[in-house]
This record gives C-alpha cells, structure tokens and sequence, in this order.
C-alpha cells in the first residue's frame, strides 16, 4: 500500500481526513455534502474534486469515504450493489472493526444508508439493505447482485483520489467485477410488494435539485 504522504494529496485535504477519524465521523460529513443530480451531465468525480465541490453521488461519495477510511488505516474498499433493470445501483464503503462489517453510504433516500460494524460477512451486511431496496412506483423489491469488496488501491498509479477530473476508471472495473446473486429463482418468484406505508417514507428526499 502506499504511503499517506505519496498519496498526493494536500495538506488542507489532509487536515479534513484526519478530522474525520471515524466511519461515524465519515457518514456524518457525506451527509453534509449536497446531492450530485448531475444536471450538467454524467459525472464521477475523484475525492479531490468532491472536496472541492461539495456534492457527491453515490459512487462519488463512496470513493471519498473510501479514502477517508484509508487514511484511518482500513483498506479502501468499495462494494457493488446491482439492481434489476428497472433500478439504479447503489456503491457503498465497507470497513471491517473487531471481526465484523459495516458500511458508510450516501443516498438521497431514508433508506439505504449507514451500517454498523455488527455483520458477520460482506454477504450479511448486502442483505441489510434488501428490504430497502424497492422501487416507489411500484413496490418491487430490486436488490439481485453483489461484488466482493473492491480495494481502489489497485487504481493508485491512476491518482483516483486526486485526479483533477472524472474517473471513470473505478466505476467501469466496479461493473466488471463478479457479482454474486442474492436470491435463487425461487425467492425471486415469491416476492412479496412493499406496503404502502414503506413507499410513503421512501417518497422523503434529503435534497432537491437546484437546492
């Protein structure tokens, strides 16, 4: 791995990172930072630049997260969330504390978000978020596939924590990567619609464009 003070980044960065010396401390900050809505056109921003800007998507602000656990000592890992066609994916941060897996998250939903380190396996923590993962229209559960933690090291010769720029790099690996199901056919078939009362407090939105 390489050393934090080869990693590029500058001492204002630095100074953030070693304020947020917790996952808790992590979440906290990319729940400040605004809703990337993208309105200008696809992005996916390096933590530098979302330093820089102040707003983050989900892969956006899982990379941040990543980099900020990694200057904590954990490995900066990301993990896939995969939906069905009719969903978006969701990327997420995970770090492991005392044996366990937990996860750093930014979403516009109520749901979606943090998770204690208190999942026996990568396998477990994914499942926390099924019941979640639907779609509003419809009430359709749509959670169907994981990848393995990814660690973004692998990409440090590409600078993706500092790039001046979008790096599309980590996301198109990320969807390369194998993805493991979380249902058989049977389960898929046997799927239950949210109720109503769900789909009306997933409808909240932390931020809205423009805003």
């Amino acid at each position: 791995m390489m050393r934090k003070e080869v990693w590029g980044l500058r001492k204002k960065e630095l100074d953030l990172l070693k304020r947020l010396n917790t996952p808790s401390k992590i979440q906290d900050f990319l729940n400040s930072l605004k809703m990337n809505f993208e309105e200008k056109g696809d992005t996916c921003r390096s933590p530098r630049m979302v330093l820089l800007q102040r707003e983050a998507h989900c892969m956006e602000a899982a990379m941040l997260a990543a980099a900020a656990l990694r200057f904590q000592g954990y490995p900066p890992l990301v993990v896939d969330l995969e939906a069905d066609g009719k969903d978006d994916d969701h990327v997420i941060a995970v770090f492991k504390k005392n044996g366990f897996w937990g996860a750093v998250s930014k979403t516009n939903y109520p749901c979606l978000r943090y998770r204690e380190p208190v999942y026996k396996s990568v396998r477990e923590l994914v499942m926390s978020f099924f019941h979640e993962y639907f779609v509003n229209a419809t009430g359709r559960k749509t959670l169907r596939k994981y990848s393995l933690p990814l660690d973004l090291s692998r990409f440090d010769q590409e600078r993706w924590m500092t790039l001046e720029g979008d790096v599309w790099f980590v996301p198109e690996y990320l969807a390369d990567v194998k993805h493991y199901p979380v249902l058989t056919k049977s389960q898929l078939r046997g799927l239950r619609r949210v109720d109503d009362i769900e789909i009306q407090a997933s409808s909240l939105r932390e931020w809205k464009p423009g805003k």
